[in-house]
């Protein structure tokens, strides 16, 4: 949550380029927001959002895969 915090403190300038991924855990569960509630809801606009579930894995993959080819990019 610190990171977090930190993330959305630091100007849009500071961000431009930066590959930043959000996990949107605890998908499993049935009142868990989805994930367009939580880009409004956090203002993450323009940041990657993938849906998640630690215990199972499921998304977990997908994210860092987005994360590794964003970076691989840059």
């Amino acid at each position: 949550m610190l990171l977090f915090t930190v993330l959305l403190q630091l100007q849009e300038d500071e961000l431009k380029g930066m590959a930043v991924l959000v996990f949107a855990n605890k998908q499993d569960l049935p009142r868990a927001m989805s994930v367009s509630d939580i880009i409004e809801a956090l203002s993450l606009k323009g940041w990657s959002v993938q849906p998640s579930c630690a215990v199972s894995g499921t998304g977990l993959v997908e994210g860092l895969d987005w994360l590794s080819n964003e970076i691989l990019k840059r």
